[in-house]
């Protein structure tokens, strides 16, 4: 996300001829919207990133059901 923002207010402005943005070479969104690609679709997956998300999530939904279980099994003591 850290690409994907700015690399669309830059495309914006670029298309709407705002300030210096409207004299940047296209080039410039090209080469940012390449990096972008590369980074998703594979340095995040080579470093594991997108893998380490999602194992947090589920991490923590196992946490809350082993919590909201044991709850329950106090309780009923």
């Amino acid at each position: 996300m850290f690409i994907i923002v700015p690399l669309f207010i830059v495309l914006l402005l670029k298309i709407g001829d705002i300030w210096i943005f409207a004299n940047m070479s296209w080039w410039w969104i090209i080469g940012a919207a390449f990096a972008a690609f590369v980074w998703f679709e594979i340095l995040e997956r080579m470093l594991g990133l997108d893998k380490r998300k999602d194992h947090a999530h589920f991490e923590k939904i196992q946490k809350e059901r082993v919590k909201r279980t044991f709850d329950k099994n106090n309780k009923r003591r």
